[in-house]
C-alpha cells in the first residue's frame, strides 16, 4: 500500500534493534510495546546502542498490574532493553498499580502535547495493535491521548492504551509482527481499507513513515506486487 512501507526481513528483530538504536542516537520521544516479538529487537537495541540518555520512553499500552507483574510490558521492556543500558532514558511508566481510569488520566496528563519521534508496534492475531481491539470504545477517542481499555484476549486483565490520534501523529510508525498466526491480520491492515475490525489499519503515520517490518511466514497473505 501507498501509505506503508513494507519490509520482509529475515532478521526482522535485527531490523527494528538498528531503527531503535539510532533513534536512541537521536534523541526524541519512542513509545515501545510488549509481546513476544519486539523482546530480541529489545535486547540487541540495548547492546547496538547502550546509551539512551536522550530518549523520552513511554508505553504503547500496558496492563493494569503492578511493575513487577510477569504481564507488565514495562517489566518486559525493563529485563530486555532498560537493564541492559549503561545510560538509560527518562522513563515514563503507565501506573498499571492504580486503577483502570486512574491510571489511564494519569498517563493522558503526562503525555498531552508530546509527539512521539517513534512508535513501536505490534499486530495480534485478531488485528489489535497496542491495546487497541476491535469493537473497543478505545478506537472512537479523538481527543485524549491515552485512555482505559479492556482485554481483548487473555490475560484479561484493564489496560491502559494510546489512543489512534496519539499513534498517528508520531513521526515514524514501526510495525513489527513476526509469525503465520499473524498473517491473516497482516493482510487485513496493510492491504485493506481502513477498518476498526482491524484497529492495526488505522494506525498510519500523519505526517512522516509508517514501516511494516515482516517475517516471510507473517507476510505470507500478502498479494506484493
Amino acid at each position: 500500500m501507498s501509505d506503508v512501507e513494507l519490509r520482509i526481513e529475515d532478521d526482522p528483530a535485527g531490523a527494528v534493534a538498528h531503527e531503535l538504536a539510532r533513534a536512541a542516537g537521536e534523541g526524541g520521544n519512542v513509545a515501545v510495546s510488549g509481546g513476544s516479538s519486539p523482546r530480541p529487537a529489545y535486547e540487541r537495541a540495548a547492546a547496538l546502542a547502550p546509551d539512551w540518555s536522550r530518549i523520552d520512553l513511554w508505553w504503547a499500552d500496558d496492563r493494569c498490574v503492578p511493575a513487577h507483574d510477569p504481564r507488565s510490558n514495562y517489566r518486559l521492556v525493563r529485563e530486555t532493553l532498560l537493564d541492559g543500558l549503561s545510560r538509560p532514558p527518562a522513563v515514563h511508566r503507565v501506573r498499571g498499580e492504580l486503577a483502570p481510569d486512574e491510571a489511564a488520566a494519569a498517563y493522558d496528563q503526562e503525555i498531552r502535547g508530546v509527539r512521539l519521534d517513534l512508535a513501536l508496534l505490534g499486530i495480534g492475531p485478531d488485528g489489535h495493535t497496542a491495546s487497541l481491539f476491535p469493537g473497543s470504545h478505545a478506537l472512537e477517542e479523538a481527543e485524549r491521548a491515552a485512555v482505559a481499555a479492556g482485554a481483548g484476549l487473555e490475560p484479561f486483565v484493564p489496560r491502559v492504551t494510546l489512543t489512534v490520534p496519539m499513534l498517528s501523529a508520531a513521526r515514524f510508525v514501526v510495525f513489527l509482527v513476526t509469525g503465520e498466526d499473524k498473517a491473516v491480520a497482516v493482510a487485513r491492515a496493510f492491504e485493506g481499507e481502513p477498518d476498526p475490525a482491524t484497529p492495526a489499519s488505522l494506525v498510519r503515520s500523519a505526517e512522516g513513515r509508517t514501516v511494516a517490518v515482516l517475517d516471510a511466514a507473517a507476510a505470507s497473505r500478502l498479494e506484493l506486487k
